[in-house]
C-alpha cells in the first residue's frame, strides 16, 4: 500500500472543502495523508477528478472552493470517487449579500501606464485588428456576402495594413417578429460588428423583402459611413441590384473603394487602457477553475488597474456563482441587472430545458460533475475588482472596469455577443481543448493542463497547466497579461495563424423562428 502527502497528487482549493482534486492518477489503495487523518483511496481517480475527504450522507452538501457543488445522490465514504454516480445539483438557498466584498481598485498612476500599438478610430476607440467588413443581413444574401468577400482574398498583398475582407454571415434576419427582441438583438449585433474599432470600413448586403431591412437597421442602430459620421453606409439589396451576378459586381466595386482609406490607417503607441477583454470558457475541465481561470481573472485584476476593462458573460454558466458576483456588485443598482437577468432565464428555461442542464459530456469527462460546479470555476475568470455594470447581450460596453454581459453559455453565440459590445481582444481558457476563433477579433487560447497543451500546442497559446506543477499563479497571470499586450499589439493569436474565426458569427436566436 503507497502512502503519499495528498499534496503530492491532488489539490484541496480550502480547508473546508468535501473534496480534493486529482493533479494525476490516484489508484485504488493509495493513502493520503490529510490535514484531517488518513484517506484511502476507494476507486481510481482520473486527473481532475474528485475524491473525498469527508464522509457525506445522501441529501448532504458537497463543497468544493469552500462553495457547494451538489449535494450526495448516495452515501459517500472517505476515499470514494465523487461524481456523477453520487453527486448532482439540488434545491440550493442562498442570500444575496450585495456589495459585501467590493474593494477599492488600486489603480496605478498615469506615469506607470502600459502602452500597446493599436489603431486609433474617429470615436476615440482602439483597435487591434484593421479588417473590411461585408455585413449580411440576412441569411439570404450570406452567399452573396461570401462571394464578394472570394474577391479580396489576397487583399493584404496589396493592401499590407488590412487584415482582410470578412463577410459577416449568420442564419437569421427573417422569420421573426418585426422589432421584436429576436429583430433588435440582431441589429444590436450587426451594428456592433460595423461599428467595432477592429473594422476599419464596411457595406452592408440585403435581399431586400426580409424582417430586417438594412435601411431601417441603418436609421434605427444610428449607423454611419466609415469615416463620414454624416453619411450613411452603403446598402446593396440584391433585388433591386438585379440578382448575384449584378449585385456581386456592385458590391465588389464599392469595397475596393474603401480598400485605400482602410489601408492608410497605421498602428499608433496606445494606453492599456483602451482594451477591452472578452473572456470566455469552452471544453472545460475540472483544471479550469484551478489553473487557467484564475490565472485569467489575474490579468483581469491588472487589466482594471491600469484603466482596462474586462468582461465576464456566459450568465448560464455562473449559475450557483451568481452570488459571488452580487457579492462584488458596485451598486444595489448594480445587482439589481443581475438579478433581473437571473429572473428573465428561469422564465425563459421554463418547460424547456433546466438551467442545471449542464455540464457537457466533455466537461464531465474532465471531472466537472454539477454546473455549480462548472460555475464557481468559471467566475474566477472575472478577478476580484468590483463588478461595475451588467449589459444586455451584443449592448456597447460603455462602462470601464470589470463589468458582465448576459449571453448563452454556447462559445460562438455568447462571443458573438462580446464582440458587438465592442471587445477588441478575447482570452478563451479550455482544458478539453477547443480552437475557436473569432474574426475580427483576436482569440488567445489559455490551456488549463500540459498534457493537453503540448497535444495540441499548434492550437494553444499559453500552458496554464504548469500551476499544478508548482509554478506560482501570479506568474502565469502575468504571463497571460502580457500576451494580450503582444497580440493587441499585432502578434498572431495560434487561431489567427491557422486562419480560424471566419465561422464563428453566431448571433442569439432567442425566440421561435415562425
Amino acid at each position: 500500500m503507497v502512502t503519499r502527502a495528498i499534496t503530492e497528487v491532488a489539490i484541496v482549493l480550502n480547508p473546508a472543502d468535501d473534496v480534493a482534486i486529482a493533479k494525476k492518477e490516484i489508484p485504488a489503495g493509495t493513502v493520503l495523508e490529510d490535514a484531517g487523518g488518513r484517506i484511502e483511496v476507494r476507486q481510481d481517480i482520473r486527473p481532475g477528478h474528485k475524491v473525498a475527504r469527508h464522509a457525506r450522507g445522501r441529501g448532504e452538501a458537497v463543497r468544493r472552493y469552500g462553495q457547494v457543488i451538489g449535494f450526495a445522490t448516495a452515501d459517500i465514504a472517505v476515499g470514494d470517487h465523487v461524481h456523477t454516480q453520487n453527486l448532482a445539483v439540488g434545491d440550493l438557498q442562498r442570500e444575496y449579500e450585495i456589495g459585501t466584498d467590493v474593494r477599492p481598485v488600486d489603480f496605478y498612476p498615469p506615469a506607470s501606464m502600459r502602452y500597446f500599438d493599436g489603431y486609433l478610430r474617429d470615436d476615440g476607440r482602439v483597435g487591434t485588428r484593421n479588417y473590411v467588413a461585408i455585413i449580411s443581413g440576412v441569411n439570404c444574401s450570406a452567399s452573396v456576402s461570401q462571394f464578394v468577400k472570394d474577391k479580396f482574398r489576397d487583399v493584404s498583398r496589396d493592401y499590407p495594413n488590412i487584415d482582410g475582407v470578412l463577410a459577416v454571415t449568420h442564419k437569421s434576419g427573417c422569420g421573426t417578429e418585426l422589432f421584436g427582441e429576436d429583430h433588435m438583438a440582431l441589429q444590436r449585433v450587426l451594428a456592433g460588428y460595423a461599428k467595432h474599432p477592429n473594422v476599419a470600413a464596411y457595406i452592408l448586403v440585403g435581399l431586400g423583402c426580409e424582417v430586417n431591412q438594412a435601411a431601417v437597421m441603418v436609421d434605427k442602430q444610428r449607423m454611419a459611413a466609415p469615416g463620414h459620421p454624416e453619411r450613411k453606409p452603403m446598402v446593396i439589396n440584391i433585388q433591386e441590384a438585379g440578382g448575384i451576378r449584378k449585385t456581386v459586381d456592385k458590391a465588389a466595386a464599392e469595397v475596393a473603394k474603401l480598400l485605400p482609406a482602410a489601408n492608410s490607417a497605421k498602428r499608433t503607441k496606445q494606453p492599456v487602457s483602451e482594451i477591452t477583454l472578452a473572456t470566455n470558457c469552452g471544453g472545460s475541465d475540472s483544471n479550469s477553475g484551478i489553473t487557467a481561470n484564475p490565472a485569467l481573472g489575474w490579468a483581469v485584476d491588472e487589466l482594471v488597474r491600469y484603466g482596462g476593462t474586462g468582461v465576464l458573460a456566459e450568465t448560464p454558466e455562473i449559475y450557483g456563482a451568481e452570488h459571488l458576483l452580487i457579492r462584488r456588485a458596485a451598486s444595489e443598482a448594480v445587482a439589481k441587472k443581475l438579478i433581473d437577468r437571473y429572473k428573465w432565464w428561469e422564465w425563459y428555461c421554463r418547460g424547456i430545458e433546466r438551467m442545471d442542464n449542464n455540464p457537457a459530456p466533455g466537461n464531465k469527462a474532465g471531472g466537472i460533475t454539477t454546473v455549480f460546479e462548472k460555475s464557481l470555476g468559471g467566475v474566477t475568470k472575472g478577478g476580484t475588482t468590483p463588478m461595475m455594470d451588467v449589459f444586455l447581450y451584443g449592448e456597447p460596453i460603455t462602462t470601464r472596469g470589470f463589468v458582465f454581459m448576459d449571453t448563452p453559455g454556447h462559445d460562438p453565440v455568447s462571443i458573438t455577443g462580446l464582440v458587438a459590445g465592442g471587445c477588441n481582444l478575447i482570452c478563451f481558457t479550455t482544458g478539453r481543448g477547443s480552437v475557436f476563433g473569432c474574426k475580427p477579433v483576436p482569440s488567445i487560447k489559455l490551456a488549463t493542463n500540459s498534457l493537453m497543451y503540448r497535444h495540441m500546442q499548434e492550437d494553444m497559446d499559453i500552458n496554464c497547466g504548469v500551476i499544478l506543477e508548482g509554478t506560482p499563479l501570479p506568474e502565469v497571470g502575468r504571463q497571460i497579461f502580457e500576451e494580450i499586450v503582444a497580440v493587441a499589439s499585432g502578434k498572431r493569436s495560434k487561431s489567427e495563424l491557422s486562419g480560424v474565426g471566419e465561422e464563428e458569427f453566431a448571433p442569439w436566436i432567442i425566440g421561435p423562428v415562425m
